[in-house]
């Protein structure tokens, strides 16, 4: 039973137990009450709480950290008899408020607690509390008995400051120093080991000589127990005894230090064992007085006055090297505060003075030797209503100045720039923009603002999951081209093969599974089905209608009657209906119902996508889709252009509106179809495959770092065996260059001593006494030399044909070296190929570079789930890039009412800071361009805008610094494919230039005519749909199999993208490893 009830028992044993009801309410909380509601139990008393919110460790155990500091428990409270209460029975705390009990159990249940043994961070309270229970049994199990009592005793009240110095200082000191009861190992004299415990140890002094000089060392010697020998002890000293490496080691006497042991957070604190071991081992626990916190700081502020030769005005004053009286100043009138202090202070100031001459007589002498009286001092008080000057007020201490700023800190409180700098300006893709007086750069291109989102999000989802579709991947500016794209004679391969390729994934063909619906569809209300059913019967049978019979008149009754009244009844609401029908905006459920058991369904099961009839399953799908309230008004929108009232709903009619339907109700369309294909089985198996091969991506990466780190080590340790191989006259990679410097400055050394030998003989000798033998030496010394110089070059010759043993060893050794940079190298490139191969494979999101100080989010699409440059086998993959800008978007809607919109007192609060609103700062500091909201988008396709940006990023904010720090490592890639992209548009810009044609189309009485050259789109070829079904989806050929000789295209090699042959499941290296069949 835990601590708080057993406390509780014994206070409510009195009541009778059919009253009594616990009330179970969260983990680790018990409520006590009696029967009667009103009418609570709690207990009268407690065991004292932990002395002043005690950091002490809970039961035993070291405190757990909270920022790196122990948790504070809270205080325990006064309890009422009849008072209800709750408690957390690991922190033994009891709370009378239950705010305050689930506000204290929410703190405990972050992950932001550590454990102060093992070091584990990220844990609940609870886990790092059990965490550092575990521990500690552990550490204390492990750890030597024989040494805890004597480690404690040297550790208890060391000051120390760090605990790395305070184990090292330790471990010297206990290394060669051995306790009764230790198991070692002894050394006799002839070298055998034999295991033993100590039994008694003898420690003998140092001794000194008269001089100061040491005679002897302190040593000591031991009585070890043999264990294999009972009757047998050794007496042996330090020098021949030993302890077992694994039972005292710095990590555990560092695990033992922190787990029984523990310091306040000052400067100068001194260790102190925990109360509970302290008694147990009997250890002092009364902290001596010149290590009190209080003294501490009353002796650092002596030494600073002392330091400066001024007086603070306490008692500290008399004991100063100068041995004086504190000086005497004149009343003064500058501080009449200081001197109404001053006045009410008198007492205490002489109660000062007296204590300071009971602790220094000689102040209280005269100039005769005789001891003063009181009446002097308070005479002289009375002279001096003011006691003594208040030396410090001359120089009071000044406030301590602010703490200084911990960057990185929220953006929008840094203090904006005044120095005229902004954000570089970026460009609209949409012919409207945020600010109307800023012309874009889209305009003339019919793509609204609220077309650019969803713009970017198609054509994301359909480059990701380009192999689920089939599809050739494509460039963002092909695809806006594609949709502006108008045509009744040319088809846009493009644009048809989009639509085809996700309509097939919603419907399965008619034979795979009778052709079943992947996604969840609105029902249809069946009154309006049975209405058209009888609008197309009269549409396809114009026959007159009959008249009624004339039935005889028969007898009226009250049924009759009532079958009429509901006839009529029934009448009135069909006719209503009709009406509504009428009503309608669009003609799409005529149209889809044009035959008769042929709706959108039937045709996509049988893949009816030629000569555009995939227009008319889109009407049918939206008509469909109209019944979801969330989706009616953009279906009637488009449907209202596809199937207007005033055209007969026919599948021509639906071809040739949506050839002029606006680009951006083709937008719509797209980004319903895109969204229903993400309920599809097909698309969520490819998310779960994906997920299945990051696992074992991530599983490569981690050996290959394995085998890295090893390596390195590895490499390390060859480098120390380099420099203890390495000839002292050799250099670790001997330059060839320096040798022959080095023999060429020999032998120019030797030809000048042949030189002066040669001149010597030519010189006439001095005229004086002359040495028979003086030629002779000469010629004797010149053969010599030519001797030695053989001799050298010899030995030079016979070193470099045959090297020596040593030479051979670190010749080897050099190339080991090397062997094991390569292996380095190569781990390398496995590993960034397969972050490489992460990144394509991380594809059920869309991940954000970062956000700028005003939220605005930034995108580089090819980051996410994609090569950088698009599918190296893709009938485009010669432009090079995928979507070659950076895209920015506004701040959504709560964060732009709770950071940048603020209330009036925020905004009052904000402006007397900076001077200035948030609003208004972001006028200022985004220059020209702007984004308002998350439906607002710019881009930048520059590299010079990037740095630009990049520069104006402020790395003092938490957002901006990330965001610095992503677009500096993605700015080579970025740049690069921005300059592709460029090229690409050129490029094209100089066929339309050829060709002569600048307009969208020619049109002629019979024909519209587009020349392909003057349109990027129109090149596009879905070689992929080719290669792996026979032929393009709009082109679907019943029972055709897929081409056993297909025409490989030779893959573009992505620039800068390492690859690998195969991996681990031996597949070929496409962008997820294969191609993902369905």
């Amino acid at each position: 039973m835990p601590p708080l009830a057993t406390t509780l028992h014994a206070a409510i044993s009195n009541v009778p137990s059919q009253q009594l009801r616990v009330l179970q309410t969260i983990t680790g909380t018990r409520q006590y009450t009696s029967g009667n509601p009103h009418t609570r139990v709690s207990p009268p008393g407690k065991p004292p709480p932990l002395a002043g919110g005690s950091t002490a460790g809970v039961r035993g155990v070291g405190p757990v950290l909270f920022k790196r500091k122990p948790v504070q428990y809270v205080h325990r409270p006064s309890v009422r008899n009849d008072q209800e209460i709750w408690s957390i029975e690991e922190t033994d705390e009891i709370f009378t408020n239950y705010e305050d009990y689930l506000q204290r159990f929410d703190f405990y249940k972050q992950k932001r607690f550590i454990c102060e043994i093992t070091g584990h961070s990220g844990m609940s309270f609870f886990d790092a509390l059990k965490s550092e229970m575990d521990a500690s049994e552990e550490v204390d199990d492990a750890f030597p008995d024989a040494l805890k009592e004597p480690i404690l005793r040297k550790v208890q009240f060391s000051t120390i400051s760090r605990i790395d110095n305070l184990v090292d200082y330790i471990f010297d000191e206990f290394k060669q120093d051995f306790y009764p009861g230790e198991s070692v190992t002894v050394i006799v004299v002839d070298g055998e080991r034999l295991n033993g415990i100590v039994r008694e140890k003898t420690k003998f002094p140092e001794l000194l000589n008269a001089d100061g000089t040491l005679e002897r060392k302190a040593f000591a010697r031991y009585f070890v127990s043999l264990t294999n020998r009972p009757n047998e002890e050794a007496l042996v000293d330090h020098e021949h005894i030993v302890r077992d490496r694994k039972t005292f080691t710095k990590q555990m006497l560092r695990s033992y230090i922190k787990n029984t042991v523990n310091r306040e957070a000052w400067t100068g604190a001194p260790w102190i064992v925990k109360q509970n071991i302290a008694e147990e081992y009997r250890i002092s626990t009364d902290i001596p007085a010149h290590l009190r916190y209080e003294n501490k700081v009353a002796e650092r502020k002596a030494h600073s006055s002392l330091k400066k030769g001024d007086y603070d005005g306490t008692i500290l004053s008399f004991f100063s090297p100068h041995n004086r009286l504190p000086e005497l100043k004149p009343k003064s009138h500058k501080s009449k505060t200081a001197q109404h202090d001053g006045g009410r202070s008198r007492h205490e100031q002489f109660m000062e003075y007296q204590r300071a001459l009971a602790g220094n007589p000689a102040f209280g002498l005269t100039k005769t030797g005789q001891a003063t009286n009181d009446a002097q001092y308070i005479h002289f008080f009375n002279n001096h209503p003011n006691g003594f000057a208040h030396i410090a007020a001359k120089g009071q201490p000044k406030p301590p100045p602010p703490p200084p700023i911990k960057y990185p800190i929220e953006d929008l409180e840094i203090p904006p720039a005044r120095d005229g700098t902004h954000r570089p300006a970026m460009k609209y893709l949409s012919q409207d923009t945020p600010t109307p007086e800023r012309q874009s750069e889209g305009a003339g291109s019919g793509i609204l603002m609220e077309s650019v989102g969803p713009l970017l999000e198609t054509w994301d989802t359909l480059n990701v999951y380009c192999e689920v579709f089939q599809l050739d991947s494509f460039t963002f500016d092909d695809y806006i081209e594609a949709l502006r794209f108008t045509s009744e004679e040319v088809q846009c391969e493009l644009l048809v093969e989009i639509h085809c390729a996700v309509l097939k994934k919603l419907v399965n063909e008619v034979h795979d599974k009778n052709g079943q619906v992947q996604i969840t569809l609105p029902a249809l209300v069946q009154e309006e089905s049975e209405e058209d059913e009888s609008l197309n019967e009269s549409s396809t049978l114009p026959t007159p209608t009959p008249e009624p019979e004339v039935k005889p008149a028969g007898r009226t009754t009250r049924s009759s009657l009532a079958k009429s009244e509901a006839a009529e009844i029934k009448e009135s609401v069909d006719r209503s209906r009709s009406l509504t029908a009428d009503a309608k905006q669009h003609r799409a459920a005529e149209m889809d119902h044009a035959n008769r058991n042929y709706d959108w369904k039937t045709r996509l099961q049988y893949r009816s996508f030629k000569s555009g009839k995939w227009i008319v399953i889109v009407v049918g799908l939206l008509n469909q889709l109209s019944g979801n309230p969330r989706l009616r008004k953009t279906c009637d929108e488009v449907l209202a252009k596809l199937a207007p009232l005033d055209k007969d709903p026919t599948d021509d009619t639906a071809i040739s509106q949506y050839a002029r339907l606006d680009v951006n109700l083709r937008v719509k369309i797209l980004q319903i179809l895109c969204m229903l294909s993400l309920e599809t089985k097909a698309i969520r198996g490819y998310m779960e495959d994906c997920a299945n091969q990051m696992t074992e991506f991530r599983k490569e990466k981690i050996e290959f770092q394995r085998a890295r780190k090893i390596a390195m080590e590895e490499l390390r340790l060859l480098h120390e065996e380099r420099k203890m191989l390495q000839p002292d006259d050799k250099s670790p990679s001997p330059v060839p260059e320096l040798e022959d410097l080095l023999e060429d400055s020999k032998i120019d050394i030797i030809d000048e001593d042949e030189d002066e030998v040669m001149d010597s003989e030519d010189e006439e000798p001095p005229q004086g006494r002359s040495l028979r033998r003086a030629s002779d030496r000469a010629l004797e010394r010149k053969r010599k030399q030519e001797e030695e110089k053989a001799r050298k070059e010899k030995a030079q010759a016979e070193k470099a044909k045959k090297p020596t043993k040593e030479a051979k060893q670190y010749e080897k050794l050099l190339k080991k070296i090397d062997g094991k940079k390569e292996r380095i190298k190569e781990c390398e490139v496995e590993i960034a190929s397969l972050d490489n191969d992460l990144r394509e494979a991380d594809c059920p999101r869309t991940r954000v570079l970062g956000k700028d100080r005003f939220w605005n989010r930034y995108y580089w699409m090819e980051r996410n789930a994609m090569p950088y440059a698009g599918l190296p086998d893709s009938s485009t993959a010669d432009a090079g890039y995928a979507n070659g800008c950076l895209w920015v978007q506004g701040p959504d809607d709560m964060e732009r009412q709770g950071f940048i919109e603020l209330s009036d007192a925020e905004n009052a609060q904000y402006r007397r800071a900076f001077q200035m609103s948030v609003p208004e700062r972001k006028v200022i500091e985004e220059g020209p361009t702007h984004t308002f909201n998350a439906h607002q988008w710019g881009y930048y396709e520059d590299p010079t805008d990037l740095d630009a940006l990049i520069g104006w990023l402020d790395v003092r904010g938490s957002r901006e610094i990330k965001l610095r720090k992503e677009l500096q490592v993605q700015r080579e890639k970025i740049s690069t494919h921005m300059e592709k992209r460029k090229e690409y548009l050129i490029r094209s810009d100089d066929k339309k230039s050829e060709s002569g044609e600048l307009a969208t189309r020619v049109s002629t009485r019979t024909k519209t005519y587009v020349d392909p050259t003057g349109h990027r789109c129109l090149a596009w070829r879905n070689t992929t749909a080719m290669n792996e079904l026979g032929h393009v989806h709009s082109q679907h050929m019943p029972g055709h199999k897929k081409q056993t000789h297909k025409l490989i295209k030779k893959p573009v090699e992505e620039e800068g993208r390492q690859t690998r042959a195969t991996n681990k499941q031996n597949k070929l290296p496409t962008r997820q490893g294969t191609r993902y069949n369905f």
